[in-house]
């Protein structure tokens, strides 16, 4: 395994699909069930500095050059479920969405417009040939975007504050059936409130893609580095998910001013971590 620094990367969360063994065709089936055996599985921290270290070198390396082989595993009720990282095709994916990031002499200086043409490319000819591809992982900068909590409920949060070398978690876990329901609740909701919108947008490409994963598959919500930048006590009563829950039930109510003071404290709340980016 490549030597990678100990620092941790503060900005990143995801939203994770875990599929069951059974999900993988033969010869991917085969390699996941050897890996999940394993007792040495990097974390997402070590993606995210392997990462990082190629856009070290001149000229940077915006993607890796191979797909990676590894995976998150866990083991849910006795069957073992992963969710392969797919570090190449996340890549490839992200750097379409950079030019919305970043300013353009900042994202020229640490990606050349000749390095991210030669990965677009190699992104358009490798899907070509891969067509249906997909990763099991989406990421997010600085926050947690609101539709991905209409996803999961409050009573399925874990939080723990770790000490010492163990960092802190915040995560949620839920059913992928559950995770389905939930949209499609969601959605009702509210379409029926208002006509469109950022949040009715991304919870119907967030329900689209889970539609791609096998009925029995897991859905983790994960904080990932924002618990290394968030204070304890804001972690601890970061009750997202019950937020949006209120809103969406008041909604569904025709309660509009509860709903608007729910989705006001989630404002507040994250646009105080997303003014810790600028900050940085």
């Amino acid at each position: 395994m490549p030597k990678v620094s100990s620092v941790i990367v503060p900005y990143a969360s995801y939203l994770r699909v875990y599929e069951p063994l059974a999900a993988f065709p033969e010869p991917e089936r085969g390699h996941w069930t050897r890996y999940a055996r394993r007792t040495d599985r990097p974390s997402y921290q070590d993606e995210l500095r392997r990462s990082l270290a190629d856009l070290l070198p001149t000229p940077p390396v915006p993607v890796p050059v191979h797909e990676s082989g590894d995976a998150f595993v866990l083991d849910v009720d006795g069957v073992v479920c992963v969710c392969p990282w797919r570090t190449r095709l996340r890549g490839w994916q992200a750097l379409g969405d950079l030019a919305e990031e970043l300013p353009a002499p900042v994202l020229d200086s640490v990606l050349p417009p000749l390095v991210r043409h030669q990965a677009s490319q190699d992104y358009e000819r490798w899907m070509a040939g891969n067509p249906d591809a997909r990763p099991w992982i989406r990421t997010a900068t600085w926050q947690v975007p609101l539709n991905w909590f209409v996803l999961v409920s409050d009573e399925e949060r874990t939080y723990e504050k770790g000490s010492g070398e163990i960092s802190p978690v915040l995560r949620y876990r839920t059913p992928m059936v559950e995770a389905r329901r939930r949209v499609a609740r969601g959605l009702r909701a509210l379409r029926n409130a208002i006509d469109e919108g950022p949040l009715i947008d991304g919870l119907i490409d967030v329900g689209r893609w889970l539609e791609e994963f096998h009925p029995r598959s897991l859905v983790e919500l994960d904080y990932g580095g924002l618990v290394h930048v968030l204070p304890a006590a804001e972690l601890d009563g970061d009750h997202s998910a019950a937020d949006v829950a209120e809103g969406i039930e008041a909604l569904r109510g025709g309660d509009g001013l509860a709903a608007g003071e729910a989705y006001g404290r989630l404002v507040e709340r994250w646009r105080a971590v997303r003014d810790r980016r600028s900050a940085n």
